[in-house]
């Protein structure tokens, strides 16, 4: 060991220093390597505009575990990273900044806009980048991509205009998802839906025949001056007689048809319903169905249109006020009942969205989603959990023509021209056109709208290695082995590169989808800065340190399970972190007098009993983390990683090992064993917390001189303890446990002389006399004695062990009524506090109010004191039995 390992572990002085190494070396990168096994990863782009949350933190802690871990294992790794344009999103954010100049994007014009865009992103755009540094993120950084960089563009454009000649995208009339602040349309998943409460207006809509009126039901009058119909159900004999006939439209007075449609819900209302076709989902379809047409009523900015009449040019909610009151004057309103409404939102601004008729471009969908459905049906992609699938299928089933105009400037411009002399619609994989393909005039205008962000997404796996050039990176790393994500894209994102990886490649673009966890507070709510509650992974990483939080994280991703995340929950990991220092520093201090070579014979037939049993152990660990690496229980991983190191090794081994290191006997192979257990386990834990691990790594003698990120993750070597071996390992711990346990309980941790006595057959004595010193120092008392017989003295305090008997002469320790008054005190408080948990635990009231997690909180305590009862009951049975 050339340098001495410092006292405590300063994450700040190492993790900085190790993640350039690694990246300065080229450690993260592929070797292209055929012998090797691939595999390979994409990143879910995080927005331009974005710093790192602790979503992303989550989200790259897991796929980082699982690029390092098959990195060690012996795969050539590629995991891609990039950022998303985000279109609105960064719109948004450069508008903001040119505002706090006094300008518009307007004002500057769309070239100029874009190229204010382009700084702003060159200035600010990599900034979660560098975050993700931070977190230790092994990415192929020289793999890095954007969604508008050049290649991706080409993308872009290559499959717009081949899903185009294949038909698989048109411009329609359609009714569409409107922001009226965005200016944009949005994609039904881009439309957050909330409820809220409402009105439901009754309308008089009179029989043109002047024989009376059908009453008409609508949350939203404002749209009645473009009806074109009034529907009815068709077996709704309430209108039977109706149907066929016609009304005129209240305040303007339109002429417009009853019809009957099975879509009519005859429980709403009055089974009555209004037509709007430009101005509701059902109803555009409708229309469709019986040619109606359709009247725009509200514009592109919420308000009344000229169509409106009255209303023209005023806001849609004053339109609102304003049309009640003339239904009011007209004689037409007959009731007002309250109502809730469920309320679309725009997920960029949370304005209320307007469905408007508009003329959009549109990708059929149902086309792609069957072999999609079939790729996920036919497990040839499975999700993880297995669960996920059904919300899959579930939106995969109803799925709509997807709307894929944006009206914003910042995007994938939609490449298509239109001849402004023959009227000739011109699309083009070429990022310019000059010239109409068909009357060859230059007077072209260019498409102002761009595509939705997701479309570019759509393309990630495939796009980031280079299609539609044939690279040797789509040969060796497509379709990727597994893409890590959250739930709330599996419509947006997931579902969509399914159906264009396997229309464009034939091919699936990964073979596994683990959806994680939602990361919320420690009481279970959802994260917000409303509430107050949210954590930074920044801020916890410059207190606690990368690795405490990385392995949180990842100990608390139990799958199907959202993680309730508190700072004292890191601060608790810290401690796990630290521990792991100073056991590196112990084995280092213990490790003179053994030459390298030594180091690395481990002369398993000759060892002793707990060096036997700590080398079995680590088999075990390995073999099972292993496996739950290949499950993605990441979290069962970790954990047993966390039992291993603390519990076997580190409370049991290192503790047994100072008896050790005093026999000359068992010294070296102490230390062999000390040595090569610890340095497996830096290896073992290497994915999860990759800092402290090279950092420790760095002070071992004999670790190849190479990088602990280059080194074979551990296999097991089958190193075993025979069934007397274990039994024996068994007993002692259960002696030593047991010996502690009755000390803690009668407060005499700090007595060593207390006689015990224990009592078990020959056989089994001798064996476990090889191991008494062990017993003695662990359980810190000056002796124990071996025997085969024992009469019970007055005051004796006995423990039945799983084999044999421990006695306690406590005659000269404790007051045997004074602890009995003890015992029966608190058992009588942890009564009282049950009887009262119990009442609250069998009130309806409390169950159906309280928080789900203050009812756990509850059943836990309440069974804690049951234990602790029993606990005390035995203790009061043992005083009794005494005879004290």
């Amino acid at each position: 060991m050339d340098r001495e390992i410092p006292p405590s572990y300063d994450p700040k002085k190492v993790e900085d220093k190790w993640y350039k190494i690694w990246e300065e070396r080229g450690l993260f990168e592929p070797s292209f390597d055929p012998s090797k096994p691939k595999f390979s990863m994409v990143i879910p782009p995080p927005n331009v505009t974005g710093s790192l949350h602790i979503g992303h933190a989550l989200n790259n802690t897991i796929q980082d575990v699982l690029a390092r871990y098959k990195r060690m294992d012996g795969y050539d790794v590629l995991w891609i990273p990039g950022t998303d344009h985000a279109g609105i999103a960064t719109q948004n954010v450069v508008e903001r900044e040119l505002a706090k100049e006094g300008l518009t994007r307007e004002a500057l014009g769309r070239e100029k806009f874009i190229e204010r865009v382009w700084q702003w992103k060159e200035q600010y755009g990599n900034r979660i980048v560098h975050q993700l540094r931070k977190l230790g993120a092994s990415c192929s950084w020289k793999f890095e991509r954007f969604t508008m960089d050049e290649g991706l563009s080409r993308a872009v454009r290559e499959v717009f205009y081949r899903l185009w000649n294949e038909g698989l995208i048109y411009r329609g009339d359609y009714i569409i998802n409107w922001c009226p602040r965005c200016h944009t349309a949005l994609a039904d998943l881009e439309v957050e839906f909330e409820p809220s409460p409402g009105k439901l207006w009754y309308i008089r809509y009179f029989l043109e025949s002047g024989e009376g009126a059908i009453v008409v039901a609508t949350t939203r009058p404002e749209t009645m001056l473009g009806d074109t119909a009034v529907a009815v159900h068709p077996e709704d004999l309430r209108y039977k007689t109706l149907i066929g006939k016609f009304v005129r439209l209240p305040i303007i007075e339109r002429r417009i048809p009853i019809i009957a449609d099975n879509r009519v819900d005859p429980e709403f209302g009055t089974g009555a319903v209004k037509v709007t076709p430009a101005h509701d989902f059902n109803d555009f379809e409708i229309a469709r169905t019986h040619n109606l047409p359709a009247v725009k009523v509200i514009d592109e900015s919420g308000r009344m249109t000229e169509s409106a009449g009255p209303l023209a040019g005023l806001d849609r909610f004053t339109a609102r006020q304003e049309i009640i009151r003339l239904l009011e004057e007209g004689g037409y309103l007959e009731k007002v009942e309250d109502y809730e409404v469920v309320l679309g939102h725009c997920y960029r601004c949370n304005t209320v969205i307007e469905p408007l008729l508009s003329k959009q471009w549109f990708v059929r969908m149902k086309p792609l989603a069957g072999p999609a459905i079939s790729a996920v049906e036919y497990e040839f992609i499975r999700f993880y959990p297995d669960s996920w699938k059904n919300l899959y299928f579930d939106w995969m089933s109803r799925i709509r023509d997807w709307c894929v105009s944006r009206q914003i400037w910042w995007g994938h411009r939609i490449p298509v021209w239109y001849c402004q002399d023959c009227g000739e619609v011109i699309v083009s994989r070429d990022e310019k056109v000059e010239h109409c393909i068909e009357c060859g005039s230059p007077n072209l205008r260019a498409e102002e709208d761009v595509l939705d962000t997701w479309f570019s997404s759509a393309l990630w796996p495939f796009s980031t290695m280079g299609w539609p050039e044939k690279t040797e990176t789509l040969k060796r790393f497509y379709p990727t082995s597994v893409l890590v994500t959250s739930f709330d894209i599996i419509f947006f994102w997931v579902a969509r590169m399914i159906m264009m990886g396997i229309h464009f490649m034939g091919a699936i673009p990964f073979e596994k989808v683990y959806i994680h966890a939602l990361v919320r507070d420690e009481k279970g709510q959802k994260m917000s800065k409303s509430k107050g509650n949210v954590i930074d992974p920044l801020e916890m990483i410059e207190i606690y340190g990368t690795d405490a939080l990385r392995f949180t994280l990842v100990a608390l991703c139990a799958q199907g399970r959202d993680i309730k995340l508190s700072p004292a929950r890191i601060e608790g990991y810290r401690h796990f972190i630290n521990k792991i220092w100073n056991a590196g520093r112990y084995v280092l201090m213990n490790l003179e007098g053994i030459s390298e070579r030594e180091l690395e014979l481990i002369k398993d037939n000759s060892l002793s009993l707990f060096s036997k049993w700590i080398l079995n152990r680590l088999d075990q660990t390995v073999t099972k983390v292993r496996e739950k690496m290949e499950e993605f229980e990441f979290d069962q991983s970790a954990l047993l990683l966390y039992h291993f190191f603390w519990d076997d090794f580190c409370d049991w081994y290192i503790e047994i090992s100072k008896i050790y290191l005093k026999d000359e006997f068992r010294k070296k192979e102490t230390q062999t064993v000390l040595y090569y257990v610890f340095s497996e386990s830096l290896k073992l834990l290497h994915p999860f917390i990759p800092f402290i691990t090279e950092e420790l790594w760095q002070y071992l003698p004999s670790n190849s001189k190479k990088f602990l990120i280059q080194e074979s993750y551990p296999q097991a070597r089958n190193f075993v303890l025979s069934e007397e071996e274990k039994f024996l390992v068994d007993l002692i711990m259960e002696l030593i446990v047991s010996i502690r346990n009755i000390k803690a309980e009668y407060r005499l941790v700090s007595q060593k002389k207390i006689p015990v006595y224990y009592k078990n057959e020959r056989k089994i004595l001798n064996l476990i006399e090889q191991e008494k010193e062990i017993v003695k120092f662990l359980a810190k008392i000056d002796d124990i004695i071996f025997v085969e017989d024992y009469t019970r003295k007055k005051g004796d305090i006995v423990q039945i062990l799983s084999s044999g008997e421990l006695y306690f002469d406590l005659t000269n320790y404790i007051d045997y009524r004074k602890e009995r008054e003890r015992l029966l005190k608190e058992k009588a408080q942890l009564e009282e506090k049950m009887r009262r948990a119990e009442q609250k635990l069998s009130n309806p009231q409390f169950l159906e109010r309280a928080p789900l997690e203050v009812i756990e909180k509850e059943r836990r305590t309440y069974e804690e004191m049951n234990e602790r009862i029993k606990k005390i009951q035995n203790l009061l049975t043992g005083l009794e039995d005494s005879g004290s």
